[in-house]
Parts: structure tokens; C-alpha cells; sequence
């Protein structure tokens, strides 16, 4: 009986020392999963900005005589293209992300020529409005940058505590799943160079 006593005691102390590791464990899983969805919703937010500053810059830039059509045709096609793309933060794949980061490459690169090619129009290049959706773009553009690094950031601190042990075992008993990141595509080591004249 005694020996009974004792092995109910071990496992009841196991047991304890289980719920008191998983406990803090789920919670510091579901807060760093919460922080993704946040970095997700800001990355998305900028985007929207930069949809919307595009809308203003191609009616600006129509306004140019002579301004090459096929350029504002590119752009056009390819912002709608990256809004066609939506992801639920919850149901992130790999391939979803990169789907994404491909439309949205080409929204960059895209205005990057438009930007390029606005240069050879003296009027644009004069104008208050255009100079000041630039500047806009532009710091869309580095805030659209620091929400990506932001969201890998938060990625890598959430996949890190859901991969190492005893979190993993936890992570796998409640469905906590690796989380997909930016990564660099061939493309940026050739993007092109955007000078917005400052």
C-alpha cells in the first residue's frame, strides 16, 4: 500500500509540474501567435497605403502629355494584381507567401519604372502634386520594409518557442504550426534603382 501511496504521489508531481510548464508555455505560444497577426495586419495596411497613393499618382501622371501609356498600364495591371492576393495570417502557407511577395515585387518594380520614366517629363518632375505622391510612395516604401522585417521578426521569435523542448510537445498537443517568412527573391538582388530626385 505504501508503494502505491508513493507512485500516486510521483505521478500526481509530475502531473503538477506538467500543467505548471504548459501553462506559461500555451500562453507565450498564443501571444507570440497573436503577435504575427498584428505584424500581418500592419504589413497589410501599408499596402492598402500604397494601393491608394497609386490610384492618386496614375491620375497624376496621365495628366503628362505624351506620357508612355503602356508604363501606366503596367502599373495599373500590376496593382491590381497584388490586391487580387489575400491571406489569412492564420492560414499562411509558403507558397501563399510567396504568390504574395511575387505580386508584390511586381508592384515595386513596376513603379520603380514609372518613377524612371516620369524623370524624362519636365513637367512632372515641376509639379507639386507628383513631387509630393513621391515622397509619399517612398515612405510607404520603407514602411512597407520595416513591416516585413517586423512580421519575420515576430515569425522567427513564435516558430523558435514552438520548436524547442518541451514547448514543441505542447505546441504539437494544442496545434500550434511553423509560420512562413519573407525571404529575399531573385529579383531584389536585380531591382532596379528608384531616384525620386531628392
Amino acid at each position: 500500500m505504501k508503494n502505491i501511496v508513493i507512485i500516486l504521489l510521483i505521478i500526481a508531481g509530475i502531473l503538477f509540474l506538467t500543467v505548471l510548464t504548459a501553462i506559461p508555455a500555451y500562453n507565450t505560444m498564443k501571444e507570440s501567435n497573436n503577435k504575427i497577426e498584428q505584424a500581418w495586419s500592419n504589413l497589410q495596411a501599408q499596402y492598402q497605403s500604397r494601393y491608394d497613393k497609386i490610384d492618386n499618382l496614375v491620375a497624376t501622371v496621365k495628366g503628362a502629355a505624351g506620357f508612355e501609356k503602356s508604363t501606366l498600364t503596367d502599373v495599373i495591371n500590376a496593382r491590381a494584381n497584388a490586391t487580387k492576393i489575400t491571406i489569412d495570417p492564420k492560414d499562411m502557407t509558403p507558397e501563399k507567401l510567396k504568390e504574395l511577395q511575387s505580386a508584390q515585387g511586381n508592384l515595386s518594380q513596376a513603379l520603380g519604372r514609372l518613377m524612371f520614366v516620369s524623370e524624362q517629363y519636365p513637367n512632372l518632375k515641376t509639379s507639386q502634386n507628383f513631387l509630393d505622391l513621391q515622397g509619399q510612395i517612398e515612405g510607404i516604401e520603407n514602411r512597407i520594409l520595416r513591416s516585413r522585417e517586423e512580421y519575420n521578426k515576430v515569425v522567427l521569435e513564435y516558430n523558435n518557442s514552438i520548436s524547442t523542448f518541451p514547448r514543441n510537445i505542447i505546441a504539437g498537443m494544442f496545434g500550434f504550426q511553423h509560420k512562413s517568412a519573407f525571404e529575399a527573391i531573385d529579383a531584389a538582388q536585380n531591382a532596379p534603382k528608384v531616384d525620386f530626385g531628392k
